[in-house]
């Protein structure tokens, strides 16, 4: 049994991973900020010293870094906070891992590419075209920096499925948009993968077992003032095919997820 430590816990991924671990033998403890509810902790990962007293305390075996500003427009605004928090913690995070011992999972995002040579992997030539990609990607480097830390990168595009609210998603606030008949103009993504398809590949990387790959359907974002996307930037799985894994990749369809979701409502 791992001790596990998941930052992010309340947000679309970070819940989809929570609910994941909690149903295996792991000890699962959740962490967030602004929504620590639901049997969470509540931790500012800015504030060093709290993370690092909490993290010695609790002596993880692993810790899945999901949070992060992961909205594009608003790191534009508040370009501080978002290098503060997508880029500064998680290089203090890999400094405690080798101080530590745990093994770190940084999630980052297939936003560090600029979309115009796609299928991208591991070793591809990153080039972000926003202060959101600039962010991960220096993120990225500052955990791939800290020698001797136990590190693994996870790159997940936009996504969908199950969270704690609509507006959490690029994608599950359509659902919030057709219903709103104001007139409203709204803004989205055009890229997305089910959040627990992006849990299931993360768990993989603990249990050792079969991961999924994911699809995406785009429609790029249109009109003044929209903060700049890659166009195609869907990552290659080729480096886990070669792993050559019993049960190879799953595939999950857009459609046939909402259907099932939908229909539940």
């Amino acid at each position: 049994m791992a001790k596990i430590v998941i930052t992010g816990a309340s947000g679309v991924l970070g819940s989809a991973i929570y609910r994941a671990l909690k149903t295996t033998n792991h000890a699962v403890i959740g962490l967030a900020n602004s929504r620590a509810q639901g049997g969470l902790s509540k931790i500012d990962l800015t504030d060093q010293s709290a993370i690092q007293d909490f993290l010695r305390e609790s002596k993880p075996d692993w810790v899945i870094h999901c949070a992060a500003e992961r909205r594009p427009d608003v790191a534009e605004k508040d370009p501080d906070g978002a290098q503060r928090l997508n880029a500064e913690v998680p290089g203090h995070l890999a400094s405690l891992a080798k101080d530590l011992g745990f093994t770190l999972i940084y999630i980052s995002t297939d936003y560090v590419f600029d979309g115009t040579a796609p299928p991208y992997g591991p070793a591809s030539q990153t080039n972000p075209l926003q202060l959101y990609g600039k962010s991960k990607r220096d993120g990225e480097n500052a955990v791939s920096s800290v020698a001797g830390a136990k590190i693994a990168i996870l790159r997940v595009p936009v996504l969908y499925g199950p969270a704690p609210h609509n507006s959490d998603s690029a994608v599950n606030i359509l659902l919030d948009i057709v219903q709103d008949q104001s007139g409203k103009q709204y803004k989205m993504d055009h890229y997305a993968t089910r959040s627990e398809q992006a849990a299931a590949f993360n768990n993989s990387i603990i249990a050792g077992t079969n991961p999924s790959r994911n699809m995406r359907y785009s429609n790029p974002p249109t009109g003044p003032g929209a903060t700049s996307r890659p166009k195609d930037c869907h990552l290659s799985t080729k480096e886990t095919e070669d792993l050559d894994i019993p049960g190879g990749l799953g595939l999950s369809l857009f459609e046939e997820w909402w259907a099932v979701h939908l229909g539940k409502q």
